[in-house]
């Protein structure tokens, strides 16, 4: 039977990471095999304008009375994040990576309304690099589903998968002029980190990232899908699909080349790097 948690308000972010912490150390910790049967939910939040200011200033996008697409994620990232940092969860979560995501809107949200916010794990499964999970995000306004995304993580580890032949690495290319090119670096990430309450070090330090494989502190792969979102600002209809597919990370700082490729039924997106040309994200608009 599914354990319900009811919130009254979004986790704090600070307490959150607390947890995190406390949760990569073995003793603390009581780690299962699968995940845990639990849903949390939070109902009525108002987004608060000013959160959305700075998330717009963070990741370039226009701010309006309308949340931009990938908006949502910020407002339902604690209610995930309260998941994932359990005791007895699969993993810790400090270390994880966002390897996909996928969002689904069914119409425009205004600033003004009040949100009914639902959030659960599930699919564990194994992967060469380590274990993925999706996270389950749903929004609505009284009845209606006007907001879903499922948000898959990896965290890095040996499992059944691991050790096997790897596929010819792909030449490096030259890529194709870009539409244009966005320039990030640890300032940039900061401001979008504090926007977002993601502090996850392998984006805010450069010893953190190192920690855990990272030769410098990486961009986050949502700052990427808002980012380059920013190209089509205008021309995303309010019935839409938005599929992300997370690359090689952005390490920080760079510059990256953008494309968007406007096809019958939506847009093709990319971010590559500008001089060996493989990309740090591929979407689709739909």
């Amino acid at each position: 039977m599914t354990e319900t948690i009811t919130l009254d308000a979004p986790p704090k972010n600070g307490g959150l990471y607390v947890k995190a912490a406390l949760g990569a150390v073995p003793l603390l910790s009581s780690r299962k095999s699968d995940i845990p049967d639990r849903e949390v939910r939070l109902e009525g939040l108002r987004v608060d304008p000013e959160d959305l200011a700075a998330y717009c200033r963070a990741t370039g996008l226009r701010y309006s009375d309308t949340l931009p697409l990938t908006y949502p994620f910020i407002i339902t990232f604690p209610l995930v994040m309260s998941l994932v940092v359990q005791r007895d969860f699969p993993f810790v979560a400090v270390g994880a990576v966002h390897a996909e995501n996928l969002i689904e809107r069914t119409r425009e949200i205004s600033v003004s309304e009040p949100l009914d916010i639902t959030a659960h794990i599930e699919n564990l499964r194994e992967h060469p690099k380590g274990l993925l999970v999706d996270a389950i995000s749903e929004i609505r306004v009284g009845r209606e589903l006007v907001w879903r995304q499922v948000t898959t993580f990896l965290h890095q580890q040996k499992t059944s998968l691991s050790g096997g032949p790897k596929p010819e690495p792909k030449p490096d290319e030259v890529p194709p002029p870009p539409l244009r090119t966005i320039r990030v670096d640890q300032k940039t990430i900061t401001r979008y980190a504090a926007a977002s309450g993601d502090q996850n070090p392998i984006h805010t330090s450069a010893l953190g990232a190192k920690a855990f494989g990272f030769p410098k502190a990486i961009a986050h792969g949502m700052w990427s899908a808002a980012a380059i979102l920013g190209t089509v600002e205008g021309r995303i209809p309010e019935h839409v699909t938005y599929a992300v597919k997370f690359g090689k990370p952005i390490l920080l700082p760079s510059t990256v080349n953008a494309y968007a490729d406007h096809i019958a039924d939506g847009w093709d997106l990319a971010l590559r790097h500008p001089k060996k040309g493989y990309p740090h994200l591929t979407a689709t608009l739909r």
